[in-house]
């Protein structure tokens, strides 16, 4: 079984946007709607000041807030790890939106459901190696693939760049960071 993960370099990221853009496409989202979102970090002290751009997104975690608190089953966690949304069984109520420590959740206004990053699951998981924000990344600061394979290229990447996640083992997730 395959257990897709990401990698994202933030000290590659230049805050472009791209990945944000090429999503909002490929979802069909609205421009105020998007599955990626950044934070920008300050770090140091004055003159010696540097400004880190964080990508995130849903972090399709094993333990996943999200899933638990979902009182219609809407929210769910199927093939690959990969935490989805179903439309047809969400009723709007924003539960998971505000279980979701990462704050990665989107509501759409037109249909009244709430929706997220789905790891490009229709590409996924008929074979295509990438996402698309994979594919968009100027900078090269994001790569896909199977956790449970030691020798796919994310695996080997997390081990030498010593990526971590975001908010350490928090709930078990999928996004690993190079900081």
């Amino acid at each position: 079984m395959t257990r897709y993960g990401m990698l994202i370099d933030t000290t590659r990221c230049v805050g472009c946007f791209a990945c944000r853009v090429a999503c909002q496409r490929q979802n069909s989202l609205e421009p105020e709607q998007g599955f990626v979102r950044f934070e920008e970090r300050e770090h140091g002290t004055y003159p010696l000041v540097s400004l880190e751009n964080v990508p995130l997104q849903c972090m399709h975690c094993a333990d996943a807030p999200c899933v638990a608190v979902c009182p219609t089953g809407a929210s769910f966690r199927g093939d690959g790890g990969i935490v989805g949304v179903d439309p047809g069984r969400c009723i709007g109520c924003k539960y998971c939106m505000a279980a979701c420590p990462y704050r990665v959740r989107s509501f759409n206004e037109t249909s009244g459901t709430v929706d997220k990053c789905r790891f490009c699951a229709v590409q996924t998981l008929s074979g295509a190696a990438t996402c698309t924000c994979v594919d968009a990344c100027l900078t090269n600061a994001r790569i896909f693939g199977d956790l449970d394979d030691p020798d796919s290229e994310l695996s080997r990447a997390i081990i030498e760049r010593n990526a971590l996640p975001i908010a350490g083992d928090l709930t078990q997730v999928s996004v690993f960071y190079v900081r």
